[in-house]
């Protein structure tokens, strides 16, 4: 009985030791929070309330990755071989003076248009280095497929791509998770909540890039890749009381959708068991603070995913082909989705005809898109299947309004404000009623105007809103496209 008692615990132990190694590899290596840290109901997780050292992977893994010279080199060399399609420019240099190197990727490269953009951000914990290396493939699948690929075609022809593979060349180099001066770069961002990371003399170079890479690029959207799980993380990140529950941001459904979006095109991070969809809400699954992702949409108006690509942190190379894979349909789709869905237009203004930078707001969500300075285009994200009421308004000009209903492709919705002098001051109803149940009474209008001169400027002015009407169309034939559907407020 002893002996049978003894050779059951050792199968017992021996099965605890196989299993071991899988349940430790979704986090990567000491992937956990430590006991006795005030923490423990995180445990487990792939990304960390406060920054800690990890082991490092072993030089044995870094076989068959790029090195941060290859990585300048294979850049350099893509921008070369796709010199119609691409350029390369710096944000800025990391803490031992590595060039933060970004691609850009369209068919007007370095040039402003009317067009929405994108980035991607690899590496922003130097031992993920899956990122960079899928977000080199991205670049050259898109540049030999574009010619014959309808969706590499839409993006280069339709959005500015920009992607820097590695946020975080230092941390990369020595196999550690934080950057040269051992900050978490991912932690170093103004925060919402709580006033950590306001002081500039700490704030480190590669925090500092990409935020003045924000103030000179409008970005629509963006994504960072991680590694340590399977899972599109939304914000927000963090929550007011340091507790963990879901908090989400105003526009949580257009960022669920496009969550949604990357792991329904995924191969398999839909099935995950953890995660219902393959995907997050950040406060509900741990809180941190000093993120990058709230901080773009916050300050930059950038609707910003976190990716987590890969299990484990730094798979063997001979794994990359299958993990590029498996993500290259998402990486396209999420980016295509800048052009194939949401709310896109100009607006212009009635007495010049000229953009007019401006503001458009939704109603029922408490966020507000900017025009660009110069185009005045703007590119609102909304999850489809719905009715929106669109509001652009700038100052000294009367705010328009119109219903949109968002179905599975874009919607063009220009405007063009009135000015409010135009009217001696007098506020006029917007021509949209999304209860379509109250007619827009111009006789009132009529009924209490007798000066004849008043009529006449009132036919001029409608006669110049007909002609600015024709004039817009042909000025947005790019965005007119037959799959969106167009109208002129």
């Amino acid at each position: 009985m002893i002996k049978l008692r003894f050779v059951h615990s050792l199968l017992f132990f021996t099965a605890i030791c196989f299993f071991l190694p899988k349940i430790a590899a979704r986090g990567g290596h000491s992937d956990y929070i430590q006991p006795g840290d005030g923490n423990a109901s995180f445990h487990g997780t792939a990304r960390h309330l406060f920054a800690q050292e990890e082991k490092r992977p072993s030089v044995e893994l870094t076989r068959g990755y790029m090195t941060n010279a290859d990585l300048e080199k294979a850049m350099k060399d893509f921008t070369k071989r796709c010199s119609k399609i691409s350029r390369l420019y710096s944000i800025g240099k990391s803490v031992n003076g590595f060039a933060l190197w970004v691609i850009e990727i369209s068919d007007k490269p370095g040039e402003i248009e009317a067009e929405p953009a994108f980035k991607y951000i690899g590496n922003v914990h130097g031992d993920e280095p899956v990122g960079r290396e899928l977000l080199l493939r991205l670049a050259n699948w898109i540049c030999d497929n574009y010619e014959k690929d309808p969706l590499a075609k839409l993006i280069v022809e339709n959005v500015h791509l920009h992607i820097l593979p590695s946020l975080n060349p230092d941390g990369f180099s020595v196999r550690r998770r934080n950057n040269a001066n051992n900050v978490d770069l991912n932690r170093d961002f103004p925060d919402q909540f709580f006033p950590i990371n306001e002081d500039l003399s700490l704030r480190q170079p590669e925090t500092t890039a990409i935020m003045n890479w924000l103030r000179e690029i409008r970005f629509t959207a963006s994504a960072t890749l991680h590694g340590g799980a399977l899972v599109a993380n939304f914000p927000w990140d963090g929550t007011e009381d340091k507790r963990k529950y879901y908090y989400g941001c105003p526009d949580d459904q257009t960022f669920r959708f496009l969550a949604r979006l990357y792991s329904k095109s995924h191969r398999n991070m839909s099935f995950s068991i953890e995660f219902e969809d393959g995907i997050t809400n950040g406060a509900s699954w741990y809180p941190i603070y000093g993120g990058m992702q709230d901080w773009n949409y916050i300050h930059g108006g950038c609707f910003e995913l976190t990716l987590e690509i890969s299990d484990n942190k730094w798979p063997r190379a001979s794994e990359l082909p299958t993990i590029w894979e498996y993500n290259r349909k998402s990486m396209l789709n999420l980016v295509a989705s800048l052009v194939k869905t949401g709310v896109h237009g100009r607006i212009f203004s009635l007495d010049q005809g000229k953009p007019l930078p401006g503001l458009v707001m939704v109603k029922g969500i408490n966020y507000t898109v900017k025009a660009h300075q110069a185009y005045a285009d703007y590119h609102r994200l909304l999850e489809p299947g719905k009715i929106y009421e669109v509001t652009a308004s700038s100052p000294g000009y009367k705010p328009k309004t119109t219903c949109v209903w968002l179905g599975e492709n874009a919607v063009t919705a220009d405007f063009i404000l009135i000015p409010e002098a135009s009217y001696g001051g007098k506020l006029l109803r917007s021509s949209c009623d999304c209860s379509y149940g109250q007619p827009l009474l111009l006789t009132r209008f009529f009924t209490e105007t007798n000066n004849g001169i008043t009529f006449a400027l009132v036919v001029v002015v409608a006669f110049l809103f007909f002609l600015l009407q024709r004039r817009v169309r042909s000025n947005l034939w790019k965005q007119r496209q037959s799959s969106r559907r167009s109208t002129t407020v």
